[in-house]
């Protein structure tokens, strides 16, 4: 039952992040075989102020070891 969760900047509309969450889903289904019943993917907005405390330090720093697609850039 993967469920994605995508932080991102505030700023970007309705429709994009619809058609990223289907395009994340869609994807998920394909590699891991799951079915649509079972993929769930939600956005939460922060503020470029607050990435580095509520992303980067707690989700990516913290978490090196287990980011398959790590970032290029540092804070």
């Amino acid at each position: 039952m993967p469920h994605v969760i995508v932080k991102l900047w505030p700023g970007k509309s309705e429709q994009q992040k619809a058609r990223l969450a289907e395009k994340i889903a869609k994807d998920v289904m394909d590699v891991l075989n799951y079915g649509e019943e079972s993929v769930s993917v939600g956005f939460e907005e922060v503020k470029s102020q607050d990435w580095k405390e509520k992303v980067y330090t707690p989700d990516i720093q913290a978490k090196w070891d287990q980011i398959y697609k790590k970032p290029a850039y540092e804070m």
